[in-house]
């Protein structure tokens, strides 16, 4: 009985693996839904109890969600994506805000390092597309823009550990954009530009205190006091 046990642990955790393994490998993206049990089985050669405690383990690791009468989906890329996001899910606004400025600070300081002429292309481009937005009013395609600006910056830092905290956070940043641009009058205030000219100069140091300008202005808006500098 026990060495049954042993060998069934065996092979639930190699199916974990393979399952992580095509979540790890973009096989399987955030929001997708996974082959259905049957499909799984057959294709991993093992039996539907043993996928079944395999998604169990992951599902509670936070890689995967159960919808009931749907199937199961990709949350997260990693259990640091997934704790990460069930976190989220109850953080207080200015956490939030807090920790934007932790990442967003440090990446324009990186980027202005790091940044190649693809990146600068990426950031102007959804900068002229965020100040079309404030311009024609269009609430949904500013806070997609806003975003994208964001995105952008973290990407031309070419650090993969921040680009991949980043994704896992990008629900959360956009909660704050859309919290700070209801009244889309007032994001003409908040500094977006001085970031992107700071990081195309390669001056990280302006880049960075541009960044924190950007977000002591968000901080005001949400009238949220400040981060500590």
């Amino acid at each position: 009985m026990t060495l049954y046990t042993a060998r069934r642990a065996s092979l639930v955790d190699q199916v974990i693996g393979q399952l992580k393994d095509e979540i790890a490998s973009g096989a399987w993206a955030v929001g997708d839904k996974i082959p259905p049990e049957p499909a799984l089985s057959e294709s991993l050669g093992v039996g539907r109890n043993t996928i079944r405690e395999a998604v169990k383990a992951l599902t509670h690791t936070g890689l995967l969600e159960c919808r009931q009468g749907d199937g199961t989906y990709v949350r997260a890329t990693s259990e640091l994506s997934g704790a990460i996001s069930r976190r989220l899910r109850t953080a207080e606004l200015i956490e939030i805000l807090q920790v934007r400025r932790a990442l967003e600070v440090e990446a324009a300081r990186l980027a202005a390092q790091h940044r190649d002429e693809t990146d600068i292309a990426a950031i102007d481009e959804a900068s002229a597309r965020r100040d079309a937005s404030l311009a024609a009013h269009d609430f949904g395609s500013f806070v997609d823009a806003d975003l994208d600006f964001h995105t952008a910056i973290v990407a031309a830092t070419h650090n993969q550990v921040l680009i991949e905290l980043w994704h896992d956070f990008t629900a959360a940043v956009r909660s704050t954009i859309t919290s700070a641009g209801h009244d889309m009058a007032n994001n003409l205030s908040i500094p977006h530009k001085p970031i992107a000219e700071a990081i195309r100069a390669g001056d990280a140091e302006i880049a960075a205190r541009a960044s924190q300008a950007c977000l002591d202005e968000i901080f005001r808006l949400l009238k949220a006091p400040p981060c500590p500098r």
